[in-house]
């Protein structure tokens, strides 16, 4: 959620139709409360250029965090609208407000928008710009957990609690304490224990606090040569309200065991991240930012470090890219958001049906091509050495 980059768009015949096959509008009264059209179907990309078709067309949506609560696929996600905000470096044309949580009964099924679960009115400590939001589950409670920036503009990381997956969530009345910057994610563990992972640099503001404390005026990333900024990892107390020790750096290595260099951005952490178990092994997924890939590194705890392995995604439409991976029927699968119903508009997005994740023998992961245009950045072209994995059916 970061800097302005326009993708070239080509322009091709208009396939609206089946776009608006793939939607399904909400149903529940009364509509939420957020003033904003509802975007059009697109007019000139064709639908065949993208992998898997947008999950809903009501509302532009980004940031998939998806989880199964009590048998169902919830996704939370941002709730991008137009602000009119000038674009500028630090993201502040990225100026969601709201969430509304997606819910479906089956991956390949129909998807449901909700209505507003939390809103940024309805948060005391809050400012402006509620980013990437991440939910889990524990006796019963649901926990959204939400960047916004405070009444100073400095990040901060809230949590929410309801009696529904679907909300609506209560905000606590101060953000996390020891927390900071942007994009946390919790991850479960099979012994119980509850873990929060965040981070983000440019418009994320985690260069501003390299010295463990905030630096408003600090924009300055690592010299190439040095070791990149890093997320963080906290164990949360059993409350899942509070982080039950001060946040640690989670280290990506390359696989000598050195820290991946600032100025490695085809590999470097850079926003979201995300953290699945797969046959006993960790593996912290992220973008990186400015080169447009979803990358990751594997662990055997979850506090790293990681060893970097390679690229899942490849670019999509639109300038950031954002995920998350959830094992569904034993199968597992990557939600992702490009800017396909907006015509990439970057700060416009929409999440996509989501894709098979294929596990090669090693535990490696098959990296997918999701958009099949020429115009996606150069900097971030696949590498040959990663061939695309087989495409899967298209929904």
């Amino acid at each position: 959620m970061q800097r302005p980059n326009f993708v070239a768009i080509t322009s091709i015949a208009a396939s609206a139709i089946f776009l608006a096959a793939c939607s399904k509008k909400e149903e529940a009264p009364p509509p939420p409360p957020v003033a904003e059209a509802a975007p059009e179907a697109p007019k000139t990309l064709d639908p065949a250029l993208f992998l898997t078709q947008p999950l809903v067309t009501e509302i532009y949506t980004a940031d998939p965090s998806a989880h199964v609560f009590n048998g169902k696929i919830w996704i939370y996600g941002s709730h991008d609208y137009e602000a009119g905000i000038p674009q500028d470096d630090l993201g502040s044309h990225f100026a969601m407000r709201d969430y509304q949580p997606i819910s479906m009964d089956s991956i390949n099924g129909p998807a449901t928008v909700h209505p507003v679960a939390l809103d940024v009115k309805d948060v005391p400590w809050a400012g402006r710009q509620m980013w990437a939001p991440d939910a889990t589950e524990k006796n019963g409670k649901y926990y959204l957990y939400f960047p916004v920036k405070d009444k100073q503009d400095v990040f901060r990381l809230g949590v929410a609690v309801g009696d529904n997956p679907a909300g609506p969530f209560k905000a606590q009345p101060e953000p996390m304490k020891q927390t900071f910057s942007m994009d946390p994610s919790v991850y479960k563990d099979d012994d119980g224990k509850y873990y929060l992972y965040f981070g983000g640099i440019w418009g994320g503001q985690l260069q501003r606090w390299k010295s463990g404390e905030y630096k408003a005026d600090d924009e300055a990333q690592p010299a190439a040569d040095q070791p990149a900024l890093l997320p963080k990892i906290a164990r949360l107390q059993d409350d899942l309200l509070e982080v039950a020790e001060k946040p640690k750096d989670v280290k990506i290595v390359d696989e000598k065991g050195k820290l991946l260099l600032s100025g490695d951005t085809g590999r470097r952490f850079f926003e979201a991240p995300w953290i699945h178990k797969y046959k006993g092994t960790y593996y912290l997924s992220y973008s990186t930012g400015d080169t447009h890939l979803i990358a990751y590194a594997t662990s055997k705890t979850p506090y790293g470090p990681f060893t970097y392995k390679g690229t899942i995604l490849h670019p999509v439409i639109g300038w950031t890219n954002h995920h998350s991976i959830v094992e569904v029927d034993g199968k597992w699968y990557l939600f992702y958001h490009d800017a396909q119903v907006s015509n990439g508009q970057t700060h416009l997005r929409n999440i996509k049906y989501p894709i098979e994740i294929k596990y090669n023998d090693d535990g490696t992961i098959q990296p997918i091509d999701a958009y099949f245009g020429d115009d996606i950045p150069a900097a971030a072209a696949p590498a040959a050495a990663e061939p695309a994995a087989a495409p899967a059916a298209a929904n």
